[in-house]
């Protein structure tokens, strides 16, 4: 079995360079999608000084099943993933970027993958944001998180009628965020597809050009 799926799989760069950026954006794809398909949301929410790494899962899928089931029946594919997005943010202060030059984000399971590496990461980071997605596993699994967010920004967008990321999920992620001490923007949008609206657009450009510098 390979337990590390996901090493080695090609990433994708978009925005600034790596000398005049000031801000590093790892943007997650979801299920069945791939890097390239998040160059025209990066392209959307580009803010100067931003600079977008969207890595590539490999068979186009973080992990096989629901992310709101077992956590063991995502192994080894999930520890991959999360182990995927560390050696990102490894890269990032690397290349001199600090924790709060650096913002998460993703949609549907990309989503809730970034959501939860963060959760299971908490620090203050420049931000987080979440389209159409929520933290991993079952409904009533605890949620014992480590560490405290300092007032970090969170951007939740989701709609009450998704029909594969249940709305009381997405407003327990929030919750929980809220707990950890994130200032949480968290917006329902009655009636919404499983899509990622003008509104959610802007919300998040400003947030990245709001977000710290150093």
């Amino acid at each position: 079995m390979n337990t590390n799926i996901h090493l080695d799989q090609p990433r994708l760069t978009f925005g600034a360079e790596i000398k005049s950026a000031n801000r590093i954006v790892i943007l997650l794809h979801g299920r069945g999608a791939t890097a390239d398909s998040m160059v025209p949301l990066a392209r959307v929410l580009e803010t100067p000084g931003s600079r977008f790494v969207m890595p590539q899962a490999a068979l186009n899928r973080w992990y096989p099943q629901t992310a709101f089931g077992p956590l063991e029946a995502n192994e080894p594919d999930l520890s991959s993933a999360l182990a995927t997005i560390q050696k990102l943010v490894d890269d990032a202060h690397q290349d001199g970027f600090s924790d709060q030059q650096i913002t998460f984000g993703g949609f549907s399971q990309g989503a809730c993958l970034a959501s939860e590496f963060v959760a299971r990461n908490a620090r203050k980071y420049a931000g987080l944001f979440s389209f159409s997605g929520a933290l991993i596993g079952p409904r009533g699994m605890p949620r014992n998180y480590a560490g405290h967010f300092d007032s970090m920004p969170v951007f939740i967008g989701g709609s009450d009628i998704d029909p594969w990321v249940d709305h009381d999920l997405i407003t327990e992620t929030a919750s929980i965020f809220k707990k950890m001490g994130a200032t949480v923007d968290f917006r329902t949008y009655p009636g919404m597809g499983h899509t990622v609206n003008q509104d959610e657009i802007d919300s998040v450009r400003k947030m990245l050009a709001n977000s710290h510098s150093g």
